[in-house]
Formats: C-alpha cells, sequence, structure tokens
C-alpha cells in the first residue's frame, strides 16, 4: 500500500472511537478534525468532561521507536516545566495501536495565536527555546535523523523529477532552478554545528499563546543546529530581522549559548525547506486530503512562481550572512 495515502479515508468516526474505547477513553461528543496534512488530528470530550485531542501517525512515517523519542522529548520539557503539550500516559503507555494505526492521546490545550510582530512575546519565546536546547543538548535522538542535504535537498529531488504536477512545458526551467538552488546550497552548507534534540518545526503557526508560549507538534522532532528553532521567527526587511534576532538571541543567551557561526545556515536551511516542502506535498499528493488544501500545485503560475523563488533564493545564499546588530 502507498503510505502518502494508507488509506486515511479508513479512519471513519466509528474507528476512531473503538480505537479510544480500547485504551479506556469514551467520547461524549466531539471527534472535531483539527488543522494536520500529515497525520490525522481530532478534538473531543471525554465522558470525564475534559477535552483531549487524538492524533493518528501517518503509518510508515515514523518508526515506533522514532515516536517513542518525541514523546520522551515532549515529557522531558515538561519535567522541566518548560510549557509544550506533552503525551497522556495511558495504562502506563503513551503510544496506542488499534487495526494498523499508531495513535496518542494529548490533553486539549486553548489559546491565542502567537504574534509574529509582538517584540514581547518574542522575547518571552527566546527564553523559552533556550531552555527547550538545554533540555535538547542532554542528550541526542538515536532513532530519529538528523538535519541534513540528504533527507532535505537529495532525496526530495528524486521525488520532484518524476512529480507529475510540473508542466511539461516548464519541467526543465524548474529542475535546472532546483539543481542550481541543490548547488549552491552546498556550497554554503555546513556541519561545523554541535547537535541537539530540537522542536524541528518551530514556525509561528506552532506557538500558542497563553499567558505566555506554548509549544505544540513536535511530530517533526530530529537532531540538529540549535539555529534551527530560531531562524523560522524571523521575518520581514533584514533591519527588521536583525532586530529581532537580537531580541531572540539575547533571551536565549539567559539559559543556553549559540555559537553564532550558525547564523550562516539561517539561508541554507531556509533553501531546504523550500524544496523540502514542495517534494513532501507530491509524496503525499495520493492522499485526498492534500489535493483539497494545495490545488494550487496544480497550476502553471504556482510552478513558475518557484523558479523564480529558487532564482531568488540563490541570490540570498550568495549574499552575506544575516549579522547580530552592532554594539555601542
Amino acid at each position: 500500500m502507498n503510505n502518502s495515502a494508507f488509506n486515511f479515508q479508513a479512519l471513519s468516526p466509528d474507528l476512531i472511537l473503538d480505537a479510544l474505547e480500547s485504551v479506556g477513553l469514551i467520547a461524549e461528543s466531539g471527534l472535531t478534525a483539527l488543522n494536520s496534512y500529515e497525520n490525522r488530528v481530532y478534538q473531543f470530550l471525554g465522558e470525564d468532561r475534559k477535552r483531549y485531542v487524538v492524533k493518528f501517525y501517518r503509518p510508515e512515517r515514523w518508526t515506533q521507536e522514532q515516536i517513542h523519542e518525541e514523546h520522551q522529548f515532549s515529557l522531558d520539557m515538561s519535567d522541566a516545566e518548560i510549557p509544550a503539550v506533552a503525551p497522556l500516559s495511558i495504562n502506563e503507555n503513551t503510544l496506542h495501536h488499534y487495526q494498523g494505526y499508531m495513535f496518542t492521546v494529548f490533553p486539549s490545550v486553548g489559546g491565542r495565536q502567537y504574534e509574529i510582530d509582538n517584540l514581547d512575546q518574542l522575547e518571552w519565546v527566546g527564553r523559552f527555546l533556550g531552555r527547550i536546547h538545554q533540555v535538547g543538548s542532554e542528550s541526542l535522538f538515536s532513532a530519529r535523523p538528523t538535519i541534513g542535504v540528504d533527507e532535505y535537498l537529495f532525496r526530495p529531488r528524486e521525488v520532484l523529477a518524476q512529480c507529475p504536477l510540473i508542466p511539461k512545458s516548464l519541467r526543465e526551467p524548474f529542475l535546472s532552478a532546483t539543481d542550481q538552488l541543490i548547488r549552491t546550497t552546498c556550497e554554503y552548507w555546513h556541519t561545523d554545528w554541535q547537535p541537539l534534540r530540537l522542536h524541528g518545526d518551530c514556525h509561528p503557526g506552532n506557538i500558542l499563546w497563553r499567558d505566555g508560549p506554548l509549544f505544540v507538534d513536535m511530530d517533526d522532532a530530529r537532531n540538529g543546529p540549535a539555529i534551527q528553532d530560531l531562524w523560522m521567527l524571523l521575518h520581514g526587511p533584514q533591519s527588521e530581522q536583525r532586530l529581532q534576532l537580537d531580541i531572540l538571541l539575547e533571551a536565549y543567551g539567559e539559559f543556553a549559548d549559540i555559537d553564532t557561526r550558525e547564523l550562516s545556515l539561517i539561508e541554507p536551511l531556509r533553501a531546504m525547506r523550500m524544496v523540502y516542502y514542495l517534494a513532501w506535498v507530491a509524496r503525499r499528493w495520493e492522499d485526498p486530503a492534500f489535493p483539497k488544501s494545495f490545488p494550487w500545485m496544480q497550476d502553471e503560475d504556482f510552478w513558475r512562481s518557484q523558479i523564480a523563488a529558487f532564482t531568488e533564493q540563490v541570490k540570498k545564499l550568495q549574499a552575506p550572512p544575516l549579522q547580530l546588530m552592532p554594539m555601542y
């Protein structure tokens, strides 16, 4: 069976309810689908009148051992009083199995959207990322991967080469732009950094605000450089990014040190994410949720825009990297 689809359509309300009942949870109401493309996530109200979230992992994406490592990292953060949503232990297990699916139950937590232009919130997030990386540096994942060009560039290039969504008239210029971006990224990528366990996908959408930041969705946790968990919080013109970076790193530095040489990895990491993202959607296209959510992937104008974006990213890679603001 193609693991890009794995017939998530078979994940009916009855199957979900039966899976929950298999671990002793009765859903009184709810089963509200939450926004998740990679997995299937539902909120429900239990018979104890508490709200929960159940997450069904996309089969064959992560092994059981890799999921356990994700859970342990979340629990390590929770033990350190870091506001990250950790899985619930039910019958002494955080990972459960039902009819070929692996699933986990979390407490349902609410919160406002993180405000990307709020510098006070950015400062808070910086402090907690420092604390997260304190915990992350205590050990490394052994089953989960380490960020690198093979996973984020070379394997995605193979997927894109076979992608039927790319118009024939644009296939050659798109792949040429992709190859140029990969070559340039590899020129500026280096591994002269100390790996640690990371959130891995710490963009504003994975931060809620609830009297402070609340970090959610550890599904992409892996080993890598510390800057991976910081760069996606920067936005706007370079002058604004420098200010944001100063605030972020000053707060981060209260709890953890960062090698400022990692700033040169920001644009390579951005390039890697750009290529990986397109290949991720292409891999999952047989999942009915993806054509519905990414209809523009079938438009010629979209692929033209990607050629332009890849070409522009090559220029950003070749420009001097983002630096901290000068001290006076």
